[in-house]
């Protein structure tokens, strides 16, 4: 577990750092402005295309991935139904809110939980793959979509190759699937560059906790518990059922399949949502919530499925 408490530690380290500096004024709340578009515009495609340049996108047809794609579809799915019912109309939050709900933060806190809790890193593969190449792209053409008021079919077909992370994500699969070896001289400027957009993101993060308070009344806090259910009971209970009974899969798998579906959702959702301008402040909530919940989940997910 000690590679998991380090992984919160990280994360909460830099968040801390944004919140001192709105909390002492030294960066304002529209600063967070700058350090998101940084980030969107620049840093996370090359993040983006380092990553998945490196990656097996054979990954993408494993059970293991079909487990995630399939909790992260149940998940997604009951949100959009309950809170288009009973809780709000606005197709934006919805759509951002319900991809919350499944969306994992598989960089951050994923890497050592699949090293020290799972004991083996080869479990990002799948879900990292996933998230970039499809749950991503998705959600990321729907708000281009939806944001875009009145276009054409042309530029609504042509969205996507006008949007950053898209592109650097469907450069890397290129890459990847062609086996292409970058020289070091190119990969060494986009490797520094996506480097920054990990610690850029979290502190936008950090500095939007240092003006309104999370789950301020009127702030859509019904929405936010809904999703906070979901992501950190409703989905590893899917993946259990999944992976025990569907795929038919031996211990270790259901309990690899169990604990990542666990993860928190991932800081990107905030990172979209401030980009679009939709749903800001339940977004953030959802990825602090399920964040601080997800560590006692985990633990009791490792006590009571970890094979001897």
């Amino acid at each position: 577990m000690t590679g998991v408490l380090i992984g919160f530690a990280i994360i909460g380290f830099v968040i801390l750092v944004g919140w001192l500096l709105a909390r002492f004024k030294v960066v304002s709340q529209e600063g967070r402005l700058v350090l998101n578009r940084t980030s969107f515009f620049a840093a996370s495609p090359a993040l983006l295309f380092t990553v998945l340049a490196d990656s097996d996108v054979g990954l993408l047809f494993s059970s293991v991935l079909a487990v995630a794609l399939l909790a992260f579809a149940v998940v997604a799915l009951i949100y959009l139904v309950v809170a288009r019912l009973w809780l709000t109309k606005d197709p934006s939050r919805l759509a951002l809110a319900a991809t919350a709900t499944g969306y994992s933060n598989v960089n951050n806190i994923g890497l050592p939980v699949a090293i020290y809790v799972i004991g083996d890193a080869g479990f990002v593969g799948p879900m990292l793959l996933l998230q970039l190449l499809v749950i991503a792209p998705l959600l990321l053409v729907t708000l281009d979509i939806l944001t875009a008021g009145r276009a054409s079919v042309a530029g609504i077909l042509t969205q996507p190759l006008r949007n950053p992370m898209l592109i650097g994500a469907g450069l890397g699969a290129i890459v990847s699937a062609l086996d292409i070896q970058l020289p070091a001289p190119v990969l060494a400027p986009l490797e520094i560059l996506g480097g920054a957009a990990v610690p850029l993101m979290l502190l936008a993060f950090g500095i939007s906790l240092g003006g309104d308070r999370p789950l301020q009344p009127g702030t859509g806090r019904r929405e936010v518990w809904l999703a906070v259910v979901l992501k950190n009971l409703a989905m590893p209970v899917a993946a259990y059922v999944l992976a025990r009974f569907a795929f038919g899969m031996d211990d270790q798998l259901v309990y690899a399949c169990t604990v990542m579906a666990a993860l928190p959702s991932a800081q990107n959702m905030y990172q979209y949502a401030l980009r679009y301008d939709r749903a800001t402040v339940i977004t953030r909530d959802i990825v602090l919530l399920t964040t601080l919940a997800s560590l006692p989940v985990m633990l009791l997910i490792a006590w009571l499925l970890k094979p001897a």
